[in-house]
């Protein structure tokens, strides 16, 4: 009862809006105190050291600020525009440039609203000036921007390394064909919708000769390519640790904003203000979650959960499809960064027990979770993108656009379920 008590009340704190870190701390705090005693309380101080001196999650701050680098000083506008010029002869030309740059800035970023933002900025008015279809301008233009959840070096399979206890390298590794597939998938779906409803997604005039555009896009592409290259290579080759790659991608990030001419100490100042928000937020809440997942288990919650779940028949399947689905419709209402810390801790020693693949089982999730940023009422890419999108795009409109795409995650999620072997790097 301890654990339902905490479980739900936390739920519905996080439902009518109240801050995840103070609903994770305070909710434990109070039912804690009330049903097992102040003394456990004691330990907090040794969990939260742990938290600090943990050098994995080091790797966050770094990558957030090589982001928004990319995003402040114009890198990612300079991408969007030269890939837009170069595909946009073709039907659903800017879309498929879209989803492309939303890869590139998932594997330089990690940082999902940075991408909605800047693509919603450069590319949605371009499309909507072409005549394109509006929910298929707005559903492209989110979907690409939740890449970031996928696509190595992604935060959320940082902090999914840390609270599963995986290396966040195999991580990385194991995400690489997932997110290939989904965005693969995304231009495919482009394509066919550009060839089977030309009006949906109409080419675009472009003035310059191709030999300007092809110079044009390797002044603009090749370099944020190389620093995604020596970022990601350095950890799959095994020459740096993940926490190591984030500071090579900071700087280098720095470095190309000088070679582009974007760089300022003002800007810099700005994005380190940034960075320290974002983190500050996910540590905040990260701490949170401890006191609530310590009092969750010395309740005697965990094991409850663990015997519930054994108990079923088809033990295994039933059990990561009874996950998926709850992690699917929790994702309507609440963050992914609540879910990582509020729902994966129970979920994962019955995933230990029952013998599946953690490493499998993190992908799915991850994937499960990137739908939450597009699922209506409350995906955070929708409003992303509401932010900076014209008055006249509705937010029915948006919702519309985002079905498509919804129902190609969840395909892709379904595959990886299906071929675990063959989709994942180990």
């Amino acid at each position: 009862m301890v654990g339902l008590a905490l479980f739900f009340i936390a739920l519905v704190c996080l439902f009518i809006g109240y801050p995840v870190a103070f609903t994770f701390a305070g909710v434990s705090l109070i039912v804690g105190v009330f049903t097992l005693g102040a003394d456990l309380f004691a330990f907090m101080p040794y969990r939260i050291m742990s938290i600090m001196e943990n050098t994995t999650l080091m790797a966050i701050p770094m990558f957030v600020f090589m982001g928004i680098v990319l995003q402040k000083t114009g890198l990612a506008e300079r991408l969007l525009e030269s890939s837009a010029k170069l595909f946009g002869g073709m039907p659903g030309g800017v879309a498929i440039s879209t989803i492309i740059v939303g890869a590139l800035l998932a594997a330089s970023t990690g940082v999902v609203g940075a991408s909605v933002v800047a693509m919603g900025v450069i590319s949605l008015p371009v499309m909507l000036k072409n005549k394109y279809h509006e929910p298929t301008a707005a559903g492209v233009i989110c979907a690409s921007g939740t890449l970031g959840q996928i696509i190595p070096p992604s935060i959320i399979l940082i902090i999914l390394g840390d609270v599963m206890g995986l290396p966040v390298g195999d991580l990385f590794k194991a995400a690489v064909l997932p997110g290939a597939l989904l965005v693969v998938s995304y231009t495919v779906y482009i394509i066919v919708l550009g060839k089977f409803k030309p009006e949906f997604c109409p080419p675009i005039q472009v003035d310059q000769k191709r030999s300007e555009l092809y110079v044009q896009a390797v002044k603009d592409i090749i370099p944020p390519l190389l620093l995604i290259v020596v970022v990601l290579g350095s950890i799959f080759t095994g020459v740096a640790t993940p926490t190591e790659s984030s500071a090579i991608g900071a700087v280098g990030a720095v470095v190309l904003s000088m070679f582009y001419g974007g760089f300022s100490f003002g800007k810099i100042n700005d994005v380190s203000k940034e960075t320290v928000k974002v983190t500050s937020m996910i540590f905040a809440v990260l701490i949170g979650a401890t006191a609530f997942s310590m009092v969750f288990s010395y309740s005697g919650s965990e094991y409850l959960v663990e015997e519930f779940f054994l108990d079923l028949p088809g033990e295994k399947w039933t059990f990561i499809i009874l996950a998926m689905l709850a992690i699917l419709i929790l994702g309507f209402f609440i963050d992914f960064i609540e879910i990582a810390f509020l729902v994966v801790p129970i979920l994962t020693p019955v995933a230990m027990a029952l013998d599946v693949n953690l490493l499998w089982f993190a992908i799915l999730i991850s994937m499960n979770l990137q739908t939450s940023f597009l699922t209506p009422p409350f995906g955070f890419s929708l409003f992303y993108l509401k932010g900076v999108a014209p008055p006249s795009l509705k937010t029915t409109t948006i919702y519309k656009g985002v079905i498509p795409f919804i129902l190609i995650q969840v395909a892709v999620l379904l595959l990886v379920l299906a071929f675990p072997d063959q989709l994942i790097i180990s």
